[in-house]
């Protein structure tokens, strides 16, 4: 197994069981946890305390969740190396992830090795990609998209994540730190281009995409 020794890495997931086997893992393989997080906004105050070798954050989680997360935090620190990880099965949210500037993307259900070898590769500056999820990515960049969420921004995608989980918009501005108005502009932008007309539709489109659980 890789060697972590000498690393300094902060979690972030809002299940303490799920913290607690990654920690086992990675304290395993000779590195240190530092700290950990259970939401997108400790994750982000964690990391500037800690300032830590590597971050790795789950995707969904309460709050801002681990994509909002990411993108402040490589506003303030585009050195920050994130090690992105979702049990979600679709290519939309690690091409989002990775768009965003992820160092590295990895399932949930990836082998216990990989995750070690994730970290390490992560925390060293490099790209690492799930082996399972790498050519599929490849595919959805080559072909045309089917999934409507493609036409999202960024920003687009993150409102639209907030507010497919019945999230107001309210709930919303607060939560990504921005204005409600602005939240209704990217709102009606949405819906214009996933043709939805409510909230419930555009939780529907979210199911469908595997973005959201039923």
């Amino acid at each position: 197994m890789t060697s972590l020794n000498g690393l300094r890495i902060l979690l972030a997931d809002d299940h303490a069981i799920v913290r607690m086997g990654f920690r086992l893992l990675i304290e395993g393989a000779g590195a240190t946890v530092v700290a950990e997080a259970n939401s997108g906004e400790t994750a982000l105050a964690l990391h500037a305390e800690h300032r830590p070798n590597a971050l790795v954050m789950d995707v969904s989680m309460p709050g801002m969740g681990g994509l909002a997360a990411l993108e402040r935090l490589l506003a303030r620190d585009r050195d920050a190396r994130v090690l992105m990880l979702s049990a979600h099965e679709d290519t939309q949210i690690p091409s989002r992830a990775l768009q965003a500037g992820a160092t590295g993307y990895l399932s949930k259900r990836a082998d216990p090795t990989e995750l070690i070898r994730a970290i390490g590769a992560v925390a060293g500056g490099q790209r690492y990609i799930d082996t399972d999820l790498a050519p599929r990515l490849a595919l959805a960049c080559l072909g045309s998209s089917s999934d409507p969420a493609d036409t999202l921004t960024g920003k687009e995608f993150s409102v639209f994540l907030q507010l497919a989980r019945g999230h107001s918009v309210t709930e919303v501005a607060s939560t990504l730190k921005l204005s409600t108005s602005t939240v209704g502009t990217h709102l009606y932008h949405i819906k214009q281009k996933l043709n939805a007309a409510n909230a419930a539709e555009l939780a529907l489109i979210a199911v469908r995409s595997g973005l959201v659980e039923a």
